[in-house]
């Protein structure tokens, strides 16, 4: 290998020196309009139960996300639908039918807003519930909430519970 000059080192050294990074503002830019898009699309996909102080939900290990559905909140009061009151609980426990009027009334309303879903065999397939409870609701009026909404169509029921980490804190 051939040694460098004197004159060649210097000049070496002094454009090292003297280079001053170029820094690409606009490309730089154009990155973080991407990562904040990405961000933006990515946050909208996750359905988020709304919170409410008078519900206490069960606890689960289960580790699969829901899906975006219709949300039914019983409370110890009432009855709400997508956040709209639609019966109270003292009516529907002092209430012999097997049925709640105003829940059905509602979920029929909700399902004449979307498209009819059918499977293959063309038999109309169950819609998407998911039920937000409390975790000391009584049976009488849980079978009531569960009777109503296969009367409605909506056979496709889950239940919302806080997720428990195998460590048993909740998260």
């Amino acid at each position: 290998m051939k040694e460098m000059s004197r004159r060649a080192r210097r000049m070496e050294r002094n454009h090292r020196r003297n280079k001053q990074p170029a820094l690409n503002l606009i490309s730089l830019m154009d990155v973080f309009t991407i990562l904040v898009f990405f961000l933006l699309i990515s946050s909208s996909n996750v359905q988020q139960l709304p919170k409410k102080k008078d519900i206490h939900l069960p606890t689960s290990v289960a580790t699969k996300a829901p899906k975006e559905t219709l949300i039914i909140s019983v409370s110890q009061r009432n009855i709400l639908v997508q956040g709209k009151e639609v019966a109270t609980i003292q009516q529907v426990i002092s209430d012999a039918e097997p049925l709640i009027r105003g829940l059905e009334k509602e979920l029929k309303f909700q399902a004449s807003k979307s498209s009819v879903l059918t499977t293959t065999k063309r038999k109309t397939k169950g819609r998407d519930v998911t039920i937000m409870g409390d975790e000391n609701i009584q049976y009488e009026l849980l079978r009531k909430i569960l009777a109503t909404c296969r009367e409605a169509n909506y056979t496709q029921i889950s239940f919302a519970a806080m997720q428990q980490s195998k460590s048993g804190d909740t998260l």
